[in-house]
């Protein structure tokens, strides 16, 4: 057994849309052009064009790895929702809720563990639909007892209806806009060189 820790596990991504005759907007005859996918990252929820090997066609939903890319991919570049086809934006939504919905625990430990930004701005007032009392309701009830799950969460907190679709709503504003100000969940995209 080695004196190192485990080793990382590959970022993920999952396949928004498969552009195999590359962008409209790309100049170059067809036959330079390489085919691409569009992807939303699964624990950043950055979104990338993949610059996929030739012969090479992920299917839609597929989750791949990025960083160290797989093998299929040539080159991966972050870039914006702009960017995205009309494809991978329909798709969006629908990856989103995805990866919410096979992650749980980690958005129940959002819940639990939010906390302030300023004095007067509370992590939970980010979130679509909550706004003070609902905020103190959830810190109180979470000050009693963690939540387990985001049923749990929806059961000990009246006027929270939906506390999975929330988080999506506010993942997909993260994503959408480029001028929100605080993130809770999607990585600011680099400026470009």
């Amino acid at each position: 057994m080695s004196e190192e820790g485990p080793e990382e596990e590959p970022r993920q991504a999952v396949v928004l849309d498969y552009l195999p005759h590359g962008r409209a907007d790309d100049d170059r005859p067809q036959y330079q052009k390489p085919a691409l996918a569009h992807a939303l990252g699964v624990r950043d929820f950055g979104l990338y064009e993949l610059v996929l090997e030739t012969g090479e066609s992920p299917t839609i939903g597929r989750e791949i790895a990025i960083d160290p890319p797989d093998d299929a991919i040539e080159e991966v570049r972050e870039i914006d929702y702009d960017d995205l086809s009309g494809g991978a934006r329909s798709e969006l939504e629908h990856a989103v809720r995805d990866v919410v919905e096979r992650d749980q625990e980690r958005f129940v430990e959002f819940y639990n563990e939010a906390g302030p930004i300023t004095l007067r701005l509370h992590q939970l007032n980010l979130l679509p639909g909550i706004g003070d009392k609902l905020r103190d309701n959830i810190l109180d009830a979470r000050e009693r007892e963690p939540f387990q799950s985001l049923d749990d969460l929806q059961e000990r907190i009246s006027g929270l209806h939906d506390p999975e679709g929330t988080i999506v709503e506010r993942i997909l504003q993260e994503v959408r806009e480029e001028d929100v100000k605080y993130k809770l969940f999607a990585r600011e995209a680099e400026p470009e060189q």
